[in-house]
């Protein structure tokens, strides 16, 4: 794979390529959560394997990762995307056309299937944008990952209620349906100019990263390593917050489920501020400053929820613009540090296959240290260790890239 930077005229068609990509990546993920009543009265599903419709694509992400790093090495990023758009729209088609064994056989296809695009889109967009705008470029993809899960959940409920819960979900295939038409017509006509096409003049020399700094491979390996540790405290604090929180504000707050739900989903929502944000503080500040934000941000939601539960909407916000922000920062540094496309690949092989095996632990670590204890003081105190996990490492990947090799 030969790194190149597109001309200012096909950026915006770049951006709209990973917009489209993104909004399947997770949507069919939280696709099922609004209507999983519904689907345990069908299927007959017990509460755990219930959860696996969540569960298991999480999971496989932890799985899948290192696999899709060797399917971009040797296919390239344009097939990658095209296998994961695929399997993403033949999982849904799947999920929704069976008894329990199908609908979790589609569950794992959908899984699988965005493990690749997690991996090949941080490639794609060291690949083909400038380095002095990967920040704005990985933030509108983080953004769009948002924007696609608050589709689904917002969407699913009221179509099920008009076509039922099967054909709810089908109707997400379209999202992934007009990303693989998109990338069909790329792939297309990126083979037809690639034996024309001539690496940029402006593209770093072999032994640079994308900012031009030189480093060696150790460099790069040791600041992937602080990532990986990074992303480890964003992914454990991510889904923990996000499976546990609405049961907490019921239990500490007396909500009722639909306003915690409520409550809970400026979680979701207040991520989209994070991720556009940090670009613009990333341009005026020294490149420590957005992950000390960040994780400052982070830090305040657990610490907010113990100190003061009623402020519980502030404190929502603030960790939702951390966990978009958090995401932005890792990402745009990777795409940063490294001097190739493999090693791009590898790199966030590496970072998001530790991460997500630490997402799948926070969940039902918080769970059971709530039942152990009958609080939610000893998952918060885990939920806070984490969050400074994330913020020492960010912290030490950014001192990191300051030195030259």
């Amino acid at each position: 794979m030969t790194s190149r930077t597109v001309t200012p005229r096909a950026l915006p068609w770049v951006v709209a390529g990973i917009v489209l990509v993104a909004l399947s990546l997770r949507g069919p993920i939280i696709a099922p959560t609004p209507v999983i009543t519904q689907i345990q009265s069908e299927l007959g599903l017990s509460a755990a394997t219930a959860g696996l419709l969540t569960g298991l694509p999480v999971l496989l992400f932890a799985v899948v990762t290192p696999l899709a790093s060797k399917l971009i090495g040797r296919f390239g990023p344009e097939a990658a995307v095209l296998a994961c758009l695929t399997g993403v729209l033949a999982g849904t088609l799947i999920r929704s056309a069976g008894p329990t064994a199908v609908v979790l056989a589609g569950t794992v296809v959908i899984g699988a299937a965005i493990a690749v695009g997690n991996i090949v889109i941080p490639v794609i967009i060291r690949r083909d944008v400038s380095w002095r705008r990967i920040p704005t470029v990985t933030a509108a993809y983080t953004a769009s990952l948002n924007v696609g899960s608050m589709i689904t959940a917002l969407g699913t409920a009221p179509l099920a209620a008009a076509v039922g819960w099967r054909w709810a979900l089908v109707t997400w295939g379209a999202l992934a349906l007009a990303a693989l038409v998109f990338w069909l017509v790329v792939a297309r006509r990126r083979a037809r100019s690639a034996p024309a096409s001539p690496a940029s003049p402006a593209e770093p020399p072999p032994t640079t990263g994308a900012s031009g700094a030189v480093r060696s491979t150790g460099q790069v390996r040791r600041i992937g390593w602080w990532l990986t540790f990074a992303f480890c405290g964003q992914a454990f604090s991510y889904y923990s917050i996000t499976a546990w929180l609405p049961t907490l504000l019921a239990d500490t707050r007396g909500l009722s489920l639909a306003a915690s739900g409520a409550g809970a989903s400026l979680f979701q929502v207040a991520a989209i501020a994070g991720a556009l944000g940090i670009p613009v503080l990333a341009a005026r500040t020294p490149a420590w400053t957005p992950v000390a934000v960040v994780g400052a941000l982070w830090i305040a939601l657990p610490i907010g929820l113990l100190a003061a539960p009623g402020g519980y909407l502030g404190w929502s916000v603030l960790g939702g613009i951390a966990q978009g922000g958090g995401f932005t920062v890792i990402f745009s540094l990777v795409a940063r540090i490294v001097r190739s496309d493999a090693e791009a690949a590898a790199t966030s092989a590496r970072i998001q296959g530790s991460g997500y095996l630490a997402a799948t632990v926070g969940p039902p670590l918080v769970g059971a240290l709530n039942s152990v204890t009958a609080g939610w003081t000893v998952p918060l105190l885990v939920v806070l260790g984490a969050t400074v996990v994330f913020l020492v490492g960010g912290l030490l990947a950014v001192r990191e890239t300051r030195r030259r090799a």
